[in-house]
């Protein structure tokens, strides 16, 4: 008793699908694995704190710079806190901060969190314009409540038509 068809043509076919199916297989595997360190997860220090991020996982945290809460040592290390209405999370950074950094305002840092829980960015940016809020972080700040604005527009004169303002 034969599990293959009788009919010539059905063989060959079932014989090319069992050749291409590993190599599929195989293929779509070794692009997943080349692209997991690829995601990046944004968290705000609550979703972050709920989720348990592991130590070492590249992630993105974001929400407002707590007034008072920036430290900067002389050699170049900066420490600060990044808060939302729930939770609070120790960031440091080596190097310098965006010009637009400052206590109260918005950033993203990109890094992962340590054993000791802090939070180790790689690079931190600061929100550009007090009314421009990515998608994610909008979202983010609408389900915990903290929302302050519409997201529209901008204030700086020119914003509408694209032309600087004379």
């Amino acid at each position: 008793m034969s599990f293959l068809p009788k009919s010539r043509k059905a063989r060959r076919r079932l014989t090319v699908l069992a050749a291409v199916a590993p190599v599929l297989v195989l293929a779509v595997g070794l692009a997943l694995w080349g692209m997991r360190d690829a995601i990046s997860l944004f968290y705000t220090p609550a979703q972050a704190a709920a989720a348990h991020v592991p130590a070492g996982r590249k992630v993105q945290l974001g929400g407002l710079v707590q007034a008072g809460s920036v430290v900067k040592h002389p050699d170049g290390r900066v420490e600060f806190v990044i808060a939302d209405q729930k939770s609070t999370s120790l960031v440091r950074y080596q190097g310098d901060l965006p010009d637009l950094f400052r206590e109260g305002q918005g950033v993203v840092c990109a890094g992962a969190f340590d054993e000791s829980g802090a939070f180790v960015a790689k690079q931190v940016l600061a929100k550009h314009d007090e009314r421009y809020m990515p998608r994610e972080v909008a979202k983010a700040l609408k389900e915990q409540g903290e929302w302050r604005g519409d997201g529209q527009g901008g204030s700086y004169p020119g914003y509408k038509t694209g032309k600087p303002a004379t």
